[in-house]
């Protein structure tokens, strides 16, 4: 091992001895009065010391003042490095800093907060990959294709005699429970209008929070589609950190969640006219009685000489 690489942990006698050179630099650095007793030193490396002492200052429980002092090789004279504060064993820290991804809750986003959207956000996938094979999340994905090839039946438990007995074929109940209608009544005109003001008026367009959205709901990836004739105009979100998280929004309402946030462009700014055409400009009939350089007053003076 080479010489130079080599540390010793014994403290240099005359950077050990430095105390007040030490204490002079941290009162330089510190407030007046802060700097209390030394606490102790450190070796640091050969001919290199750090001198520890107590800090008074209010808020700093704890913390000390560390002071490190050199000397060159042969040399007589003790000379600083640096003065810093730094944390002691029992020091008062500040919480670990956690990045604001992940300190977000939801129901944290108000409006005009903008929320980008992570490139690799599990939340969200490709609406189209370009080819035919099934997207990565799809029942049969890899190596559930298989499975779902080998299954050709599905088991029904219980015996015949539990089984839901099936309505006569060619009746308007059969016909109905083929097509998925089995329910007796279904929303009227009246009552889709109703729902729709409803859903307009607490996640709609108009509201402070879509006014302040850098887009609609409509161009968002975490807006869930609906069926029937309201999902033309409605739909429902999916992202947890939005107000409007598994609540029905119409297609024109937006939040600073949208999963395009992050790389949407800014709408252009129009630049400040250079001439102001709306400014009118007044111009008298008249000049003002005052305005020459003859006065208006007519005298025998002015009057011998020709002036009007």
């Amino acid at each position: 091992m080479k010489a130079a690489t080599t540390r010793s942990r014994t403290p240099d006698r005359l950077c050990a001895e430095a105390v007040d050179l030490a204490r002079a630099a941290a009162e330089e650095a510190a407030a007046p009065g802060v700097v209390g007793e030394h606490e102790g030193m450190l070796s640091e490396g050969d001919r290199v010391v750090t001198h520890y002492f107590a800090c008074g200052e209010l808020g700093y429980r704890g913390w000390r003042w560390a002071v490190t002092v050199a000397r060159a090789s042969r040399a007589k004279i003790v000379t600083v490095d640096e003065a810093v504060l730094l944390p002691g064993p029992d020091a008062i820290l500040a919480p670990e800093w956690v990045p604001w991804s992940e300190r977000l809750r939801p129901g944290d986003m108000g409006p005009g907060d903008l929320l980008p959207t992570d490139a690799e956000d599990l939340r969200l996938e490709p609406g189209f990959s370009g080819e035919d094979a099934p997207p990565p999340n799809s029942p049969v994905f890899g190596e559930f294709a298989e499975l779902a090839e080998a299954e050709d039946a599905d088991v029904t438990e219980g015996t015949p005699a539990h089984q839901v007995t099936a309505p006569a074929r060619g009746s308007i109940a059969a016909v109905a429970e083929e097509l998925g209608m089995r329910r007796a009544r279904v929303l009227s005109r009246y009552g889709l209008h109703t729902a729709a003001d409803r859903w307009e008026e607490a996640f709609g367009a108009k509201t402070p929070m879509a006014q302040a959205a850098p887009a609609s709901c409509v161009s968002c990836g975490f807006l869930t589609p609906i069926g029937g004739s309201l999902g033309q105009a409605f739909g429902v979100c999916a992202n947890e950190f939005s107000p409007a998280d598994g609540r029905v929004v119409s297609l024109s309402y937006g939040c600073g969640g949208h999963s395009e946030a992050a790389v949407m462009p800014k709408p252009p700014q129009p630049t400040p006219p250079r001439i102001d055409e709306t400014r009118v400009d007044p111009f008298p009939l008249r000049p003002a009685p005052d305005s020459g350089s003859v006065p208006a007053t007519e005298d025998s003076a002015s009057a011998e000489l020709g002036h009007s």
